[in-house]
């Protein structure tokens, strides 16, 4: 499932004034990514059959909440004129239009529609976020004696596995916008995790990552958390971020040290001894 049209349902006379003001509705670039804009008339556009694909932006409090009742994927506009409607539970509001890129729908449509953000590309990989269909790749993966020694394994009920996957979903990427996420070949096979999260009690983010054995010692590791580290910095704004090794965990220990992280103190965390790393993303 994917983007194939946005539909506005706009007051007309607020159309007109961006036309008069010599400013797009929205952008040239959604026809580059084969997204149809379509100016959308009253409640008939609601009933689209293939809704699916579609993502629906409205300025009109009624319109918006007969949308959601219908089950459309719908992004309220606020202005000048509607400045005091009420979109409660719109997890995304748009107030300048015309600024307004194919990057915001898609993603805006991806989070309504429950699907992953693609988060980043590297030579050989794609990060995105996790799915509850990454699961049995990742039982897979931890089943592995070598990953579990230094790492807190998966629940054991596979059910129990796929409630924390969809609640850190809802919770994590929902509001935060990153996390953990799935690292993946760019033929589509699930090789790992990596990310950046925050843990109890530190002050800083966290670097975590994990490569399934079959996959280590190819150079994954680094190619990914690279990337991660340089997004962290462009996009996140953040200017230091940690890494806790485990102690013996002398893999990992390297691949901070390659990473440009210095090793920082010892602590303790759930009763185990790890060591801090500590990296300046300058």
């Amino acid at each position: 499932m994917m983007l194939k049209k946005v539909i506005l349902l706009i007051e007309e006379d607020i159309l007109q004034q961006k036309v008069l003001c010599g400013k797009s509705i929205l952008p040239d670039d959604l026809r580059e990514f084969g997204v149809e804009l379509v100016i959308g008339q009253g409640q008939s556009a609601a009933v689209d059959t293939e809704a699916e694909e579609h993502l629906y932006i409205t300025d009109s409090e009624e319109m918006y909440r007969l949308m959601r009742q219908r089950g459309r994927y719908v992004l309220p506009y606020r202005h000048e004129k509607n400045k005091n409607a009420d979109f409660t539970g719109a997890p995304y509001v748009i107030e300048q239009i015309e600024e307004v890129d194919y990057e915001t729908v898609d993603l805006a449509y991806r989070r309504l529609a429950g699907l992953p953000w693609e988060v980043l590309r590297t030579k050989r990989c794609i990060i995105r976020e996790t799915t509850e269909a990454d699961v049995d790749s990742f039982y897979n993966i931890y089943a592995e004696p070598e990953i579990t020694r230094y790492m807190e394994d998966l629940y054991e009920d596979r059910e129990e596995e796929l409630a924390y996957v969809a609640e850190y979903r809802e919770k994590m990427y929902g509001f935060y916008g990153y996390g953990m996420w799935t690292v993946l070949t760019k033929e589509g096979t699930v090789i790992g995790r990596a990310g950046i999260s925050w843990r109890e009690g530190f002050d800083l983010p966290e670097l975590g990552f994990v490569i399934g054995v079959p996959w280590q010692g190819q150079g994954y590791a680094y190619e990914v958390c690279r990337a991660i580290l340089d997004y962290a910095k462009i996009e996140l704004g953040f200017t230091q971020v940690q890494a806790l090794v485990m102690e013996g965990n002398e893999k990992s220990a390297a691949l901070c040290r390659k990473l440009g992280f210095r090793k920082g103190e010892r602590v303790e965390e759930d009763g185990e001894q790890y060591d801090r790393y500590l990296a300046e993303l300058t």
